[in-house]
């Protein structure tokens, strides 16, 4: 099934991008400030959230290959402003930067949903729909691979010295610096993009699916409110759905949050910069086993055992976390990302399985929806905490330096984690619980 190798190929060369390992140092280099760095990226997860339920509505609509292609053309757009755009003007470069970040995220929106539905239409199309859990593991392990292809070339690529010192074995006395250099990781992105657009350009609507799915009837904005009431709908009235997006949302938030904060902790547990990206590349061979676990576990345990073993996983990193161990500390950050790989596994398992061919992609972008919702409401809670936690160190510690205080506020708010994980999942239980034994129930009647 071609459909399936491209879904892979297009999520290898969608997700592994070389700025990533020098992402903040990126826009500091192209002489953006930190705030302008926030507000940017603020608007880059403004941008995903309004643009996810309209996205995946038209791939509903107009069918998910050319949402994809659509996709990779912007993809193309975002690299090409930032990697051309003259350094001379500092206004230019925002407004590029600005139209980069506004590009990305209706690139991340409207990729989310659409290539999965694709692909796993293709295999119910084929009836193959029972092999799902075993592409999303391949998937997954060789997007690993390319993310560790991506932080090693991109970091490697950015550094003037490093390049320089290959360029002298090739072309002696020929130089290269950080202006030239900063620009490489950016090359690199927007060729992948190119073949990206190669890619989806060569997929196929699959065959079979149901009517109004993958383009058929007109894409008009009464059909797409309609797809979006129908599709919220369901979710409220399927309490196994709403189950598997409440459940995940909670743990994607909470673990996703910690993954932002990975370069202050290990600063804290006396780990060197310079070890900062091997721990990245660390996590990401991590993801070249944790998919295979994950099938295993969707195979062999129910949703609710999985939910208590992810917990488990989950709340045991987070209670590590706040002891701040030297160096070792190092090992319950790994566990988180353990956790981010099996969240997202156990969401597209479970959700792909449960959701009709008519709305998988509009559903799914509710998924996405309320996973970045969140994100950016626990963002917003922890910048409030931190700024409590920096008043309560100042007035108890005057004579403490400003570093001081924020090290010691950031490692004050860390062990709050524990106890928002554990009370979120018990109000997310409370709420689905009685609702799943419900729709037992009426199917155990029926």
């Amino acid at each position: 099934m071609p459909n399936i190798r491209l879904f892979i190929a297009f999520r290898l060369l969608f997700n592994a991008r070389f700025y990533y390992p020098v992402f903040t140092i990126l826009f500091l280099d192209y002489g953006l400030s930190l705030a302008q760095f926030a507000v940017l990226n603020t608007v880059w997860a403004v941008t995903i959230v309004l643009a996810e339920v309209p996205s995946g509505v038209l791939a509903d609509l107009v069918g998910r290959r050319l949402l994809l292609i659509v996709t990779s053309l912007l993809m193309i757009a975002e690299m090409a402003l930032v990697a051309f755009v003259p350094l001379s003007n500092p206004r230019l470069v925002f407004w590029a930067f600005l139209g980069n970040r506004v590009l990305s995220g209706l690139a991340e929106a409207m990729a989310s949903g659409a290539d999965e539905a694709l692909a796993y239409d293709t295999l119910v199309a084929h009836g193959q729909a029972a092999f799902w859990p075993k592409v999303l593991e391949m998937q997954m392990r060789i997007q690993s691979v390319g993310y560790i292809f991506a932080m090693s070339v991109g970091s490697l690529v950015y550094d003037p010295a490093a390049v320089n010192r290959v360029i002298g074995w090739l072309v002696p006395g020929a130089m290269v610096t950080l202006q030239d250099t900063m620009r490489y990781p950016l090359y690199l992105t927007l060729l992948f993009a190119l073949l990206a657009l190669a890619v989806t350009w060569r997929m196929r609507e699959p065959q079979g699916v149901a009517a109004g799915t993958s383009g058929r009837g007109a894409a008009t904005t009464t059909a797409g409110i309609r797809l979006v009431f129908q599709a919220g709908k369901w979710i409220l009235a399927t309490p196994m759905a709403l189950a598997v997006i409440l459940f995940a949302t909670t743990f994607d938030h909470c673990l996703r949050m910690l993954a932002t904060l990975t370069s202050q902790y290990y600063r804290l547990i006396d780990l060197p910069e310079a070890s900062f990206g091997l721990l990245g590349s660390a996590a990401a061979v991590l993801g070249l086993f944790v998919p295979r676990l994950a099938r295993i576990m969707a195979e062999r345990l129910s949703p609710g055992g999985n939910v208590l073993a992810l917990g488990g996983l989950s709340l045991v990193s987070l209670l590590l976390l706040p002891l701040f161990i030297p160096y070792f500390g190092a090992l319950p950050v790994m566990l988180v990302f353990v956790g981010l790989t099996m969240t997202s596994y156990f969401t597209s398992h479970y959700l792909n399985a449960l959701t009709d061919s008519s709305q998988r992609a509009t559903v799914l972008s509710f998924k996405g929806l309320v996973f970045n919702a969140a994100y950016g409401c626990i963002g917003l809670a922890y910048a409030g905490v931190i700024q409590l936690l920096r008043h309560e160190q100042i007035s108890q510690h005057p004579d403490w330096s400003p570093e001081l205080v924020a090290d010691q506020a950031f490692k004050a708010a860390m062990g709050f984690f524990p106890l928002y994980l554990v009370v979120t999942l018990a109000l997310v239980a409370l709420w689905c619980l009685p609702r799943l034994r419900r729709g037992h129930s009426r199917a155990g009647h029926g």
